[in-house]
């Protein structure tokens, strides 16, 4: 029975830590830019071209 007590008690440690994680997460704005990841995939990506560097 006291192993169960102990168990709820990391839960409830870990989840605070969550909780934590996620308020300081939308406080440093981390959730701001909604628009461009869903159009990331629509950009070409730059390619360096290695080969045509002049030495």
């Amino acid at each position: 029975m006291n192993i169960i007590f102990m168990l709820i008690g990391f839960s409830v440690i870990i989840a605070l830590f969550f909780l934590g994680a996620f308020f300081w997460a939308s406080r440093t704005k981390q959730y701001e830019d909604t628009y461009t990841p869903s159009v990331r995939i629509l950009f070409d990506d730059e390619l360096k071209d290695t080969d045509s560097v002049d030495k």
